[in-house]
């Protein structure tokens, strides 16, 4: 059925369809369930310790025996200055004080970098088929030893020069993240919130400058979305938000209930509750930080900040809900079933653009 079966072959998979890692939100139940249904299940693992790295990755050989992928960040150490802490702490000192917070916290813990040698050496523990990156490539000694070991490098682009720098780096495949997505944009390198490139712009710009297998990502959550990655040259896609309406998601219920009654315009781009762009709920705290921007502490480092806000208001004003602009497309239905509807889609569009009868709705 698939018209282009490079992603397959190079991951072993049926379906070339992935899960996005989405750390917090993809468990290690939802990440089997979608590999066991034929594509390629996801796990965040950017801030799991190592004893949960090895159990979740346990738990995913005790439920598949298909190929999986763990995620993980590649950023260098915060270097947040103390002039920068202290402007960010007046920055959102008012919002303390509105939900009697108390003081902001006065001092950051050090953090990172996102993918060291003590990471490295236990993935190679751990030998999962596939590992992917987000914010760039690991140095050449660990992508050789990756390699070595027969893992498959999956890294995210949000740009073609990105793309050309995976291509050089030892990507397997790259990930070409479109404005639309959910979470945190997979940029090099910090950048404004109002930089970004469409889905529908970005994926044959990629597929025209590397000669490796693309993967379309953002905004797609249909059959006919994933023929629409196709016809512009990609050989699978990624979707996040799309599974975080399914059963195995760890999706929180006030997430649930948003993305339940989403539209097209709930999201923005903004960097205030972590130091990097992300695509999340449209609240009045993004907004206002975003009319009046500061100079904001390194990623992750912002997120010390901002998390007693939006732990104390996570239905509200100061919610931090991570969802992208085609939320109002979810279907809440187990992984596997959604995998297998999204297939018999993808196929209903592709033979009507081939008889040239009108594209099922």
């Amino acid at each position: 059925m698939w018209p282009n079966r490079r992603l397959c072959d190079l991951l072993k998979i049926e379906h070339p369809i992935i899960q996005a890692p989405m750390a917090g939100s993809a468990t290690p139940e939802l990440a089997a369930a979608v590999s066991n249904a034929g594509g390629l299940g996801s796990l965040g693992c950017a801030s799991m310790l190592p004893d949960g790295l090895r159990h979740a990755a346990r738990q995913l050989r005790a439920s598949t025996e298909r190929p999986f992928n763990l995620n993980f960040f590649v950023c260098p150490q915060p270097g947040t200055s103390d002039a920068v802490l202290a402007s960010a702490i007046e920055r959102l000192r008012p919002y303390y004080e509105e939900l009697a917070l108390g003081e902001p916290p006065a001092r950051l813990p050090p953090m990172g970098p996102g993918f060291d040698d003590a990471r490295l050496d236990l993935v190679l523990e751990i030998r999962p088929p596939v590992v992917s990156f987000h914010f760039g490539m690991p140095d050449s000694t660990a992508v050789d030893r990756l390699k070595t070991a027969g893992i498959v490098i999956l890294s995210t682009a949000t740009n073609v020069a990105e793309a050309l720098k995976l291509a050089d780096s030892g990507a397997d495949a790259v990930i070409a993240q479109g404005w639309e997505a959910g979470g945190h944009r997979g940029s090099h390198a910090p950048n404004s919130p109002g930089d970004g490139v469409g889905t529908m712009a970005l994926v044959p710009q990629v597929v025209d400058a590397v000669n490796l297998p693309v993967i379309a990502a953002g905004g797609i959550a249909d059959g006919r979305g994933i023929a629409a990655a196709f016809a512009l040259g990609a050989s699978g896609v990624q979707i996040g938000t799309g599974f975080l309406s399914c059963d195995e998601a760890g999706t929180d219920g006030p997430r649930r209930a948003l993305i339940r009654s989403a539209t097209d315009m709930d999201t923005m781009v903004t960097d205030a509750f972590s130091g990097r762009a992300a695509r999340a709920k449209r609240t009045r705290y993004a907004l206002e930080m975003e009319q009046s921007r500061t100079q904001l502490p390194d990623f992750p480092q912002m997120i010390v900040l901002s998390a007693p806000l939006s732990n104390a208001d996570a239905r509200g004003d100061f919610a931090f809900h991570l969802y992208g602009q085609a939320a109002a497309l979810n279907r809440e239905l187990p992984a596997g079933q959604l995998v297998r509807t999204l297939v018999a889609e993808t196929g209903e569009v592709f033979d009507a653009l081939s008889t040239g009868k009108t594209t099922p709705a």
